[in-house]
């Protein structure tokens, strides 16, 4: 069953995104991409090079910090998923946001969920993807691929998603996010 993307905006629109209070945390924002590859949905992800300062090798949504240029946090992310994969801005229709997240790394989060059409000329960077990972959403929902652990950080307890799709693993932020867009999109 393939996704109406104004479905999964009205779908989106519906939930109220749960806003958390930023605190002293750094503003960022990523694109959770979609696309129709071979009449198939799927969802696009990175792998950060193993020479980046932080989270090497992680599969991630394009994104980042925000910068002063960035209008709000949806230019944030939409700055990012261009200058890492090359997909602009004005191709990118938003559907709609999920609710802020933030790591253990001092950034609070904020995802927006966007579609664009397939092919596309991709410009990766690679200086900030090693990989492009396009998964079809119909093995994302497979429940044999998806586990949770408790791990313990500053004496809470934090349940952390895992996604292990092929031979990538996908887990922490990127597979919380994934995991409630696809709860979300199961509405749609």
């Amino acid at each position: 069953m393939r996704l109406d993307p104004e479905r999964v905006r009205h779908v989106l629109a519906a939930h109220t995104p749960q806003r958390l209070p930023r605190e002293n945390l750094a503003p960022a924002a990523v694109l959770l991409p979609l696309f129709v590859r071979d009449g198939e949905d799927q969802v696009l992800f990175t792998r950060r090079p193993d020479t980046m300062p932080h989270h090497q090798g992680e599969i991630s949504f394009p994104g980042g910090r925000r910068q002063p240029e960035d209008f709000d946090l949806l230019a944030t992310a939409l700055r990012e998923t261009e200058e890492e994969m090359g997909i602009a801005s004005e191709d990118v229709q938003i559907l709609g946001r999920l609710d802020d997240f933030f790591s253990v790394h001092g950034y609070h989060i904020t995802p927006f969920v966007g579609y664009f059409a397939y092919p596309y000329a991709f410009r990766v960077n690679p200086r900030e993807v090693a990989e492009v990972i396009m998964v079809p959403l119909s093995r994302l929902r497979d429940p044999a691929i998806f586990r949770t652990e408790d791990w313990s950080h500053r004496g809470r307890s934090y349940p952390v998603h895992f996604y292990e799709i092929d031979h990538h693993q996908i887990w922490g932020l990127t597979a919380a996010m994934l995991s409630q867009f696809l709860q979300l999109a199961a509405k749609a």
